[in-house]
Parts: structure tokens; sequence; C-alpha cells
């Protein structure tokens, strides 16, 4: 095989795996910011129970309409915004800290979502609603997609200054603003709406990957955070590139292989990661004692 048939025949010959690229690099662009971000606020598995949060509003969706894009979005966004603003309020009004507040409905979700998915679906369509079908992506989730990835981009801008403040010090925001609040519900909708994204290709349970292990990867590439924004970005890219070719000839299901590709990546990047990889910080200890 020649490395034209195992990298540029798939894209070049059939329309279904040209779709399922631009979509994955459209969800990679607008998620993996998100995904760093999360990792900055010590957020990473908010991000995983917001993924399951949407869910019972897909299944409500997937319930009145069938596998309808529109109607299972509609739903997702809903419940996914619900769950944020139940949990911001909780943590706000309680003794419960968020991240247990997102934990306790996000079991709940997922487990109400199951149920009612199966009232009326098959087991080919709990699946399809759990991991997705990212080369059954049609024109409407591809508009979706990249207006997704698009809102985000100009919104994280829109709010970088006040986002970064948060992260570093967000007693010190409080202090001179009041824009924290306001800030932290936005960020918390531009992840469910991230989510729900990348739901249409990836599913509610591997959605999340493509937000994650990319800004995972991006900390061991670069210490500044426009370097790990880019990192994130170019790792989300690559991990799509490789799972879509690693599923079309393997035969493994393009969704999974997607997030295995970013989970190698991530093993890469902690061991050759240019700003804090497990070899360039050990080499110069190892010149030291050879000294």
């Amino acid at each position: 095989m020649t490395p034209y048939d195992a990298l540029v025949a798939p894209f070049v010959e059939f329309d279904f795996m040209r779709r399922a690229l631009v979509g994955s690099l459209a969800l990679s662009v607008g998620s993996a910011p998100i995904g760093v971000f999360l990792m900055l606020r010590r957020m990473s598995l908010a991000g995983d129970a917001m993924a399951h949060a949407i869910l019972p509003g897909a299944a409500v969706g997937f319930l009145v309409a069938g596998l309808s894009l529109p109607a299972m979005t509609i739903g997702g966004l809903a419940a996914g915004v619900a769950v944020a603003v139940l949990a911001g309020l909780l943590t706000r009004t309680s003794v419960l800290k968020e991240d247990a507040a997102l934990a306790a409905f996000y079991l709940l979700s997922l487990a109400l979502g199951v149920t009612l998915v199966s009232l009326k679906g098959s087991n080919v369509d709990l699946l399809n609603v759990l991991f997705g079908s990212v080369l059954a992506l049609d024109d409407d989730a591809l508009f979706l997609l990249a207006g997704v990835s698009s809102l985000t981009l100009l919104t994280l801008a829109a709010l970088y200054r006040s986002l970064v403040l948060e992260c570093v010090d967000p007693g010190f925001l409080a202090s001179v603003s009041r824009s924290g609040g306001p800030t932290h519900f936005v960020f918390l909708g531009l992840v469910v709406l991230n989510l729900v994204a990348g739901f249409q290709a990836l599913g509610t349970l591997l959605s999340v990957g493509i937000m994650m292990l990319p800004a995972a990867s991006a900390a061991f590439w670069s210490a500044r955070l426009s370097g790990m924004f880019v990192a994130a970005i170019a790792v989300g890219a690559l991990a799509s590139l490789f799972g879509l070719l690693g599923s079309y000839h393997t035969g493994v299901p393009s969704g999974p292989a997607i997030v295995l590709a970013a989970g190698a990546l991530y093993l890469v990047s902690i061991a050759f990661g240019a700003s804090a990889g497990l070899v360039w910080r050990l080499l110069p200890a190892r010149r030291h004692r050879a000294a």
C-alpha cells in the first residue's frame, strides 16, 4: 500500500470520509480551547458530567421525532443548560461543591437518558445516541459544528480577560468586577453547546474526549496559554485525521477510533512534549550526573 492509498485516497474517493474529517476538525477548533479552560479551572471532570447531562434532553428529542438532528440538538441543549444552571445555583446556595453537584446530576441524567431512549428505540438507536456516528454527518450537522465553533471562538475572545482572571485568581476578579458570575455561566453554556455539537459526531459518552484529551496534551507542549490553545487544536486535528484513517483501514468504529488516537497523542505528549515532556525533563539531570 502506497502512502497515497493509506493517507489520501480515503478522503479523495469517499464523500462521507471528507464530511467526517471536516466535522471533526470543526469540533476540534471549538472544543479544544474550551478544554484548556476547563483544565486550568480544575473542572476537567465537569466536562464529562456535562456530556452526560445532555442525554435526557436528547432522549426526549428522540422520543418525539426519532433520530432528528434539530429535535435532539434542542433537547440536549436545554437539558445541558438546565443542569449547568441548577448545579451553579446549588453550589452558591448550599454547602455542596460544584463538582459534587455536577456528579449527582450527571448520574441521574445518564440513567434517565438511557431509560428514555430504551422506551422507544432499539439497541442500535441507543448506541448511536451514546457513541455517535461521525461517518453519517450531513450538511445540517456540518453547519451546526461550524457555527458552534465560530461562536465559541468569538465568545472566548470577548471574555478572554475575565476567563483568564477567573482561572488565576477568582477572588481578585470578584473584588474588582461583578463579571465573574455571568462569565462563569456563559462559559458553562459554551461547554454545553460544544458537547451538544460533539454529540452529533461522537455521542454523549465520547464527545468530551475530543475536548479534554487534546487540552491535557497541550499542557506538555507549551507553558503559555496561547501556545496551549494552538497545541490543543493541533492535537485534536491530528486525532481526527489518524482516528478516521485507522477506522477506515481496520473497521474499528470511527468515534472510538478518534478518541483512541487522541489518547495515543496524549501519551506521546507526556513522553516527548517540548515544555514538560518526561524525556526532556530527564535529560538535563542525566547530563549533570555524567559531568
